[in-house]
C-alpha cells in the first residue's frame, strides 16, 4: 500500500458498520506476524515500544518515537496508527508539530491523549485540551494526504472516573476535530454503549484488560466501530519471557523450552522477509 492512498484507506475502515480490530506490534518482527493475521490495519504501543527499547512507558523520546513508526510501516502494508502519547510536548503547537513529523513516516493516523505524563496533575485543563486537539486538527488538515486522528480521554485512568466527564470531554474533542474518540479504562458494556450513543464518530475500545465479560460481538452490536489490544500482546511476551528467564537464573532448569514454537515453524511467519 502507497502512502498516498493509506490515510484514505484507514478512514474508509472507520465509515464502515463492521468493527474491525486493529492489534498492537511493538517491533518490526511483530507487525510481520500480525500483517499475515488478516487484521486490516495495525497501531503502535507506546508502552510495548518503550519495552522493546529498554525503557519504562513514557520514557521514550520524540525521535525515538518516530524512528520506531517508520520501522512498523516499513514492516507491513497496512494502515498504521502512531501512539502519540501526549504528542511530546505539552503546548499546542507541540502537537501540531509532531503531527508534521509523524505524517512523514508513512503512518495513516495516530493518537493523541490528555494525560499531562505528570501523575500528581495528570489530566490537562479542559482548554488546553481541546486547544491541543484543535491543533492536531489544523495540522492534519494541512497534509497533503488524508490523516486519521484519534483523541484519548485518560479520565478513567488517572482517578476520575466519571463517565459524564468523560463523555463531556469527548464530546469536545469530537467538535475540536477528533475523527475518533478513545476512553482507555472504561470496561463496563453499558457504560461504553452511553459513550457510543453520546458521540457521532467512531469509538475504539481496547481490549486489555483482564476478565472482561464481553467480546466483539457484543461491541459490534453497541456500534463500537474499532477495537485496540494496546500495550497487552506486548506485556503478554515480555511476561512469558520474564518467567523462562527467571526460571534458568534462579532454578537452572529449562522447562520454558517445552513451550517454545518450534525453529523451523517460527522461521514460516518470516518467510516472506529479506535474509
Amino acid at each position: 500500500m502507497t502512502s498516498s492512498n493509506v490515510g484514505s484507506t484507514f478512514r474508509k475502515l472507520h465509515e464502515s458498520t463492521d468493527l474491525f480490530i486493529m492489534p498492537n506490534p511493538w517491533d518490526g518482527g511483530s507487525a510481520k506476524i500480525f500483517s499475515r493475521c488478516g487484521f486490516k490495519a495495525l497501531a503502535t504501543t507506546s508502552g510495548g515500544m518503550a519495552y522493546s527499547l529498554g525503557k519504562r512507558d513514557g520514557y521514550v523520546s520524540k525521535n525515538e518515537a518516530l524512528r520506531h513508526c517508520k520501522d512498523i510501516v516499513a514492516a507491513t502494508s497496512l494502515p498504521v496508527s502512531a501512539d502519540l502519547e501526549k504528542g511530546y510536548g505539552d503546548s499546542p503547537e507541540d502537537v501540531a508539530d509532531m503531527i508534521l513529523a509523524v505524517a512523514e513516516t508513512g503512518v495513516a493516523g495516530c493518537s493523541i491523549e490528555d494525560y499531562t505524563g505528570r501523575p500528581e496533575m495528570p489530566i490537562f485543563d479542559r482548554a488546553l485540551a481541546i486547544e491541543r486537539i484543535q491543533a492536531a486538527h489544523e495540522a492534519r488538515n494541512s497534509l497533503p494526504e488524508d490523516f486519521v486522528l484519534t483523541a484519548r480521554c485518560e479520565k478513567f485512568l488517572w482517578n476520575e472516573p466519571v463517565l459524564d466527564k468523560v463523555i463531556e470531554r469527548l464530546q469536545a474533542f469530537e467538535a475540536a476535530g477528533a475523527d475518533v474518540l478513545f476512553a482507555p479504562g472504561v470496561n463496563n458494556l453499558v457504560d461504553i454503549e452511553s459513550i457510543v450513543q453520546a458521540l457521532t464518530k467512531p469509538y475504539n475500545v481496547v481490549m486489555s484488560t483482564p476478565n472482561l465479560s464481553f467480546g466483539l460481538a457484543e461491541l459490534q452490536e453497541i456500534g463500537v466501530r474499532r477495537v485496540s489490544l494496546g500495550s497487552a500482546m506486548a506485556q503478554l511476551i515480555y511476561g512469558t519471557t520474564i518467567a523462562a528467564i527467571s526460571e534458568v537464573a534462579e532454578s537452572g532448569t529449562f522447562n520454558f523450552v517445552n513451550e517454545a514454537m518450534n525453529y523451523e515453524e517460527l522461521e514460516s511467519w518470516f518467510i516472506d522477509s529479506a535474509s
